[in-house]
This record gives C-alpha cells, sequence and structure tokens, in this order.
C-alpha cells in the first residue's frame, strides 16, 4: 500500500477512535496495534509490551508525577490569596491596573506550577472575586486569566516541555532553560495589551485604588516571599546546575510541603486529595505517551516518517514556509486534541521534518508550546475556556471571545520567535559555555 494511504488510513481509524470516545492513550494504541497487524511481520504484542514498558521507565518521566503533585499542593494552600495580597500595590499605578495581578500572578504561579489549569484555577480563584468586586470589565477580566493562564506551560517548570523532552530524548533541563526567557516576553506582551487597552478605553475602569506609598508596597510584598522562595530552589538549582530536573521536582515537592506546613492550610484529606490528583494526571499522560511511543514504532515500520519528511523535502519549502505550515497545522489540531496529546499525536511525523530542514529542536521546542497555548484557549476543546466556564457560569461562546486577544498575542509571539531566535537559545548556549 503506498504511504499516502496508510496515512489516510491510520488518520480515519484515529479520529473514528477519538470520535467514539476513547481515551487518547488508548486510542494510539489501537491505531498502532492495527498498523502492526496489517502491515508489519513483527509480533504485535510483543512489540507492544516491550515499547510500552520502555517508554513508561524514562527516568526523565519521574520528574512529571513530582511536579504534578507539587502543583497540586499549592492549590490546596492560600497560595493565591497571598500572591494578590503582595502583587496588587505594585501594579495598582500601572494602566489597567488590578487586571496585571491576572497577569503577573499566572507568571509567578506558572514557576512552580507546570500546568496550564492548576495555574488557571489557582490565580482565578482569588482575582475573580476580587476583581468583581472592584467593578473591572468582565471581559477583560476573563481574557486576560485565559491567555495568562497558559504561561503554566513554558515557564518552567512545564508538563509540555517534559512530553516533548521525553518524546524526542532531549534534556529537560535544556528545555527548562530555554523557556524562562520567551515565557517571561509573552507574559510582558500579555501585560503590554492590557496597557494599550486601558489607554483606549480608560472609561470602562474603575477608579484608581487609593495610593499606596513605597513602605506599604514593601510590606506587602512579604505575602510573595513563599512563592519567590519556591522558585528560587526549583529553577534556581537547574539554572546553578545543583539539580536535574528531576531532583528539581523532588525539592518543589519538599518545599510547597513545608510551605503548606507553615500556612496550615493541608490536613490529611486534602494530603490525600493531592496525591490522588496527581496520580489521575501522571497516569493519563503516561498512558498518552506509552500509546503515541508505539504509534512511533509502528509508524516506523511502516515507514511514513521517513516518506513525510521526504515529501516535505520535495516541496522545497523554506523553513519560514514550513513553520508557517506547522503553526496553522497545530492551530487545526489544537481545536481538537489538548496540548499533550497534540505534541506526542504528532512528533513522529513532525520530528524527521524539522530535522530535515535545520531547525533547532530546542527552538522548535518552545515554538511547539507557544502553538500548544493557543490551544488552551480556541474551541471546541481548550480546556482552559472549560475551566473559566465552570468559574464564571459563562457561556463558551463569551468565553472564547474574551479570550480571542490573547489567542492574537500568541501568534505575534510565534513571530517574534521566529524573526529573534535568539530568545531560546541564548541562556542555553550561555550555561553550557559558562564555567563550570
Amino acid at each position: 500500500m503506498h504511504e499516502f494511504e496508510l496515512t489516510l488510513l491510520f488518520v480515519a481509524i484515529l479520529f473514528f477512535l477519538l470520535a467514539s470516545g476513547v481515551w487518547v492513550g488508548l486510542a494510539l494504541l489501537g491505531v498502532a496495534y492495527a498498523g502492526m497487524i496489517l502491515f508489519t511481520s513483527r509480533p504485535a504484542g510483543d512489540a507492544m509490551i516491550t515499547t510500552i514498558w520502555t517508554a513508561s521507565s524514562s527516568w526523565s518521566l519521574t520528574a512529571l508525577p513530582l511536579f504534578i503533585w507539587m502543583g497540586e499542593i499549592l492549590y490546596r494552600t492560600r497560595l493565591s490569596e497571598d500572591m494578590f495580597r503582595g502583587l496588587a500595590p505594585w501594579v495598582a499605578p500601572l494602566p489597567g491596573r488590578l487586571l496585571h495581578t491576572n497577569i503577573a500572578g499566572c507568571t509567578l504561579f506558572a514557576a512552580v506550577s507546570g500546568s496550564s489549569a492548576a495555574t488557571l484555577a489557582t490565580v482565578g480563584r482569588m482575582t475573580i472575586p476580587e476583581l468583581r468586586r472592584r467593578a473591572y470589565p468582565e471581559r477583560m477580566t476573563i481574557g486576560t486569566l485565559a491567555g495568562a493562564a497558559t504561561l503554566g506551560l513554558m515557564i518552567p517548570p512545564s508538563l509540555t516541555l517534559i512530553v516533548y523532552g521525553v518524546t524526542i530524548n532531549e534534556s529537560i533541563s535544556k528545555l527548562f532553560i530555554a523557556g524562562i526567557v520567551p515565557g517571561l516576553v509573552l507574559a510582558l506582551l500579555f501585560a503590554a495589551y492590557v496597557i494599550a487597552w486601558s489607554l483606549m478605553r480608560p472609561a470602562e475602569l474603575p477608579p484608581p485604588e487609593p495610593r499606596t506609598g513605597f513602605r506599604e508596597k514593601l510590606a506587602a510584598s512579604r505575602f510573595l516571599l513563599p512563592v519567590l522562595g519556591l522558585i528560587l530552589v526549583v529553577i534556581g538549582s537547574i539554572y546553578l546546575g545543583i539539580a536535574t530536573a528531576t531532583e528539581a521536582a523532588a525539592f518543589g515537592v519538599l518545599g510547597a510541603l513545608a510551605l503548606a506546613a507553615a500556612q496550615r492550610s493541608l490536613d490529611w484529606e486534602r494530603f490525600a486529595a493531592s496525591l490522588m490528583g496527581a496520580t489521575r494526571t501522571s497516569a493519563m499522560i503516561a498512558l498518552i505517551l506509552a500509546g503515541s511511543a508505539f504509534l512511533s514504532l509502528a509508524m516506523g515500520f511502516t515507514g511514513l516518517p521517513r516518506a513525510a519528511a521526504a515529501a516535505i523535502a520535495a516541496l522545497e519549502l523554506s523553513r519560514f514556509e514550513l513553520l508557517m505550515a506547522l503553526l496553522v497545522f497545530y492551530i487545526v489540531v489544537g481545536c481538537f486534541l489538548d496540548g499533550i496529546s497534540s505534541v506526542v499525536l504528532t512528533m513522529a511525523i513532525v520530528e524527521p521534518m524539522i530535522r530535515q530542514a535545520g531547525i533547532d529542536v530546542i527552538w522548535f521546542g518552545i515554538f511547539v508550546v507557544v502553538v500548544v497555548e493557543m490551544a488552551q484557549i480556541t474551541p471546541p476543546v481548550g480546556f482552559n475556556l472549560f475551566v473559566l466556564q465552570g468559574m464564571t457560569r459563562h457561556d463558551m461562546g463569551y468565553i472564547a471571545a474574551a479570550a480571542l486577544p490573547m489567542f492574537l498575542v500568541m501568534v505575534a509571539m510565534v513571530f517574534i520567535l521566529i524573526a529573534f531566535p535568539g530568545l531560546v537559545t541564548w541562556l542555553p548556549d550561555y550555561m553550557r559555555a559558562a564555567p563550570a
């Protein structure tokens, strides 16, 4: 059977399984098993068992459940309340005023969470009631929160970067370091949008907050010390070369437990709930990764990745044209799959393409994460939209419209990354060149 016909068959079976409600991981396993049975002579059962075990026993993967557990612990503390109290006096003088607490709060919590949904739920739990009480525009409150929460996928520790690194066998620590500067740049773009909007529509903002002196701001900053300390432990240990990503995750869990104990906000019931939440999420991602690994093996036997890479090479696309095609492709895929599924489902075919085009895999990882972030706020499967719908009780159309400007900001970020690739590569290169 021709490679093009094989590709159509794989895609048809996969979307049939997904449309029928089968879990993504099981759908991937089913497609791979069918491919092995139909188009190879290798025993499918033995290959599946070996591949699943290899994918599940990766040392890099051990960081994943630890970072998820850390986020689950912090979700059950008073961290979001303290962050709002510490941030509000500093952002109040800016155009847009307390709308910036959504962006700054999500940026800080993203640096200790790794999950977009956890960032959204934790920060939104505090900022939405406070901004509503102060009569801030509902559409801007929801839009800024939806966009800024996606920073949990880029600013390390990022679960998507861990999954990407495991999928292509690349250094997790290097990917984490590469995500720091782009994550901060994207946060600044969100803030710039809020400033521009507020300057154009000042009448829609509530009256200014009472002016706060510098001493009062410093006093309020003590509420930020716990989260800043945890960021220093997690990211600083990786940046300084003291710990690997997995070891930093373990330090992060210990720090989160210490923070919860100091706040006395984690009883045995919440502790058990954090463990179960982390177990469910980790098991889901592990199943998706196992299915992806088996699908990659099956596709390798059929020659699909090589054929796809050769077909792309035959088109003689420039690097920019290839990136634009992949941008549109991932936006479309993100309308139907969550971010992690999009990465693991497509990387078996996309990786040979980018290597053939000479695109740096570290840079491409950040590119993919930005595009996958868009999938979090695009209907019909944008997960952040569902979380916000549950928190605000607005209909999906209203929330998607509120998040649209942030989607466009992320599109602008893609072009910034293409124009200035050093935003991604400078810090990892500097760390590699720095003396031990």
